[in-house]
């Protein structure tokens, strides 16, 4: 007995040396360990670490590609000569030549196809705005190549949505699924009529998420890029729509815009709008309205006619854009800098304050505007949102509850105003004290974005742009704008600064009231 245990005494004090002498020569040559065996050792020895399946199992698209097909529409849209020149209309501009495969003729009507997706048995189907913005005609034709005329339920440019119909029951349809579920390195399917070729089926995975890449109300008079959104025009562009794009690299051609982006169950995750391109066909790249925003919009229209929104009442520019911010004392590269808060907002009665930082929402991170926007746009007026700010050096949590968008009654000296103001095509920031340190100036705003068209991007001022007079009054915030734009001698409006360099301007330009 003794014998028996003095060897297992035995056997345990030299496994246990030998574990020790192992564990010494682990560390003293861990750092010779190439990563794949450090890896190896890690998951070797790391049983809590989960197995990872793929989300969508054994890759195999033939069902889900099966069930969209049916669901999915080729729209064809005609124009009446008047009304189809593309720079009567920014969006068909940008969008319609470059998806919607418009003809050249001018003499005569003209013709443009796109996608659609049915969402309802009885004949409701969803689109982008631009597929059929202006038309005069809309014709369907299913799957089974059954043809419909459509009609127009309502459009929402803000998002490029639209909401059709056609006289007809016991459609197929997708099956609506949850956007914010979409993976990044998710498989999906791309489904629509790419150059006339229909139920045309791509795959990909999703690239990124919550993209915003300023197309969405963008005006576009460059001749060189008739074709629409590219990612390389240089200055950054203002975002006048909600923007929050699933971003894939699923082949998406003229013809797609408008129809689906789903997910391996066959499930809706987006409505394919757009391409970065330039050339006007694929490049790689993909953008697609995410759905969960979209049933909103959809259900807005067909219950009232169009969208009612939540306003919170801020103006705010990206931290993460440098150029729009420089001078701010902050150190934070991630969230929204509140440059302004309107009176009788609903942010101005959650103690929202110019110079805040909204970091997030809904307990998830701000990287970007799109992250915010998106966002607010799913709710209705009244809602709640929670969102966490900076101010100083202390955090806080605040509830806004949404007020509804109105458009309030304005006098005529007003309304001239308010024209005058939006010919200038730019938003402003007021400057700090380090900017007016910076720029040797007591008083001025800041350029943040520039909307091609206006008054600012005429005299080719930059984002970054100081401007400390307009018709020599002192500019110190927007409401200093709204006075001196109306302060005009001949029809002549005087803008004073200094360019981002420091270089001081004065320019004089013809405005027409």
């Amino acid at each position: 007995m003794k014998k028996i245990g003095l060897t297992l005494l035995t056997a345990f004090v030299g496994g246990a040396m030998a574990l020790g002498t192992y564990k010494v020569i682990e560390n003293k040559y861990a750092d010779n360990m190439s990563f794949d065996d450090k890896q190896q050792v890690y998951f070797a020895s790391n049983h809590m670490t989960p197995n990872i399946t793929s989300s969508a199992g054994e890759v195999d698209l033939t069902q889900a590609a099966a069930a969209v097909t049916p669901a999915v529409v080729y729209i064809r849209t005609t124009y009446s000569s008047n009304t189809s020149d593309p720079r009567e209309d920014q969006l068909q501009r940008m969008f319609g030549d470059m998806f919607g495969q418009r003809m050249p003729q001018r003499s005569q009507p003209q013709m443009a196809s796109g996608s659609g997706v049915i969402i309802s048995p009885d004949g409701y189907i969803v689109t982008n705005n631009h597929v059929v913005a202006k038309a005069d005609k809309i014709e369907i034709t299913t799957n089974d190549h059954r043809r419909f005329k459509a009609k127009v339920i309502g459009t929402d440019p803000n998002t490029d949505l639209a909401l059709i119909k056609i006289d007809a029951d016991n459609l197929p349809i997708v099956k609506l699924g949850n956007s914010d579920d979409a993976r990044v390195g998710e498989w999906v399917l791309a489904v629509g009529n790419p150059f006339n070729l229909t139920s045309t089926v791509t795959a990909g995975i999703v690239s990124a998420k919550g993209r915003g890449i300023g197309i969405i109300g963008q005006d576009n008079n460059d001749d060189d890029n008739p074709f629409g959104p590219t990612r390389n025009s240089g200055q950054p562009k203002a975002r006048a729509g909600i923007e929050s794009f699933i971003q894939t690299d699923a082949a998406i051609n003229p013809g797609n815009s408008g129809g689906a982006l789903v997910n391996t169950r066959g499930e809706l995750i987006g409505i394919n709008s757009a391409i970065a391109s330039h050339t006007g066909s694929y490049e790689g790249y993909g953008f697609a309205i995410p759905i969960n925003l979209a049933k909103k919009v959809l259900n807005d229209i067909k219950k009232y006619g169009a969208v009612k929104r939540g306003m919170i009442g801020v103006t705010f520019a990206d931290l993460s854009e440098t150029d729009k911010t420089q001078g701010i004392n902050t150190d934070k590269t991630n969230g929204l800098y509140v440059t302004g808060v309107l009176p009788n907002s609903a942010g101005e009665a959650a103690g929202l304050k110019e110079g805040d930082i909204i970091t997030k929402v809904e307990g998830n991170t701000v990287y970007e505007s799109s992250d915010l926007q998106e966002r607010v746009a799913r709710l209705q007026p009244g809602d709640k949102i929670n969102l966490t700010i900076a101010r100083g050096n202390a955090e806080k949590n605040v509830t806004v509850t949404l007020k509804p968008e109105t458009a309030p009654v304005r006098t005529a000296a007003s309304r001239s105003s308010s024209e005058l103001y939006n010919k200038l095509g730019a938003s402003f920031m007021p400057l700090n004290a380090n900017q007016k340190a910076k720029f040797h100036v007591n008083n001025g705003v800041m350029v943040t974005q520039v909307r091609e068209g206006g008054i600012i991007d005429e005299a080719e001022l930059p984002t970054g742009t100081v401007i400390t007079s307009i018709n020599k009054m002192p500019i110190n915030n927007t409401n200093d704008i709204d006075k001196a734009v109306t302060n005009l001698k001949n029809g002549l409006m005087t803008i004073s600064g200094y360019y981002p360099d420091g270089t001081k301007f004065n320019n004089t330009f013809s405005v027409e009231e």
